[in-house]
């Protein structure tokens, strides 16, 4: 039984598995052997390429190519037109297929409309690539980067928000109230109390 909607114009190939609630909108294009999780929402004239790994509440929208060799774990948004590739050196009368590079968008990261991400350069956990960005080199967990080549401009809470530290490298997100740290240029969220920021 399909615990997942399709419009009647997405056409879906064999051997996926597609998890419970998900939405896949018209013209979208899901092939063979991927794995979509729940919850998942993908837009309007999608392609999902074989081998592609989408989990839990992925967000994807319109006009998005997902190629083989991506992974985009739980809570990644893509936003509209961002573009994937997974051949560092692509020739059309060259075939590269044995070449694809790995690209992994760590959980709870955002990427803006128009971005493009060079493959083989993974996006750290609740990383934020502002629209239009080109990615050319790992992002690290809770950076915020934007420009061609992407530039790391500060840092953004699991809500999205511009983290401000303090002399001592504590921040606390502005919606969400959750503390986090900076410490030789790696943030973390504070867990316990005793982590906290007096």
């Amino acid at each position: 039984m399909k615990n997942f909607f399709a419009h009647e114009t997405a056409i879906i190939d064999e051997n996926c598995s597609i998890g419970n609630d998900t939405k896949i909108w018209h013209f979208s294009h899901i092939m063979s052997n991927c794995i979509i999780g729940e919850g998942c929402n993908l837009g309007q004239n999608v392609v999902v390429s074989p081998q592609v790994i989408l989990g839990k509440n992925v967000k994807v929208q319109n006009n998005v190519s997902i190629y083989t060799g991506v992974i985009c774990e739980a809570d990644v948004f893509l936003g509209p037109s961002m573009v994937f590739t997974n051949v560092i050196n692509p020739r059309s009368a060259i075939i590269r297929k044995k070449e694809y590079l790995k690209t992994i968008v760590k959980k709870g990261a955002s990427i803006g409309a128009n971005a493009t991400i060079v493959c083989g350069n993974n996006i750290g956990e609740y990383a934020f690539v502002g629209a239009g960005a080109v990615v050319t080199k790992e992002i690290k967990p809770y950076a915020l980067v934007v420009g061609n080549p992407s530039q790391q401009i500060g840092w953004v809470s699991e809500y999205g928000h511009r983290l401000q530290f303090n002399e001592a490298g504590f921040a606390t997100c502005k919606e969400s109230k959750q503390q986090y740290q900076l410490r030789n240029d790696f943030v973390k969220k504070m867990e316990s109390k005793e982590e906290k920021m007096e």
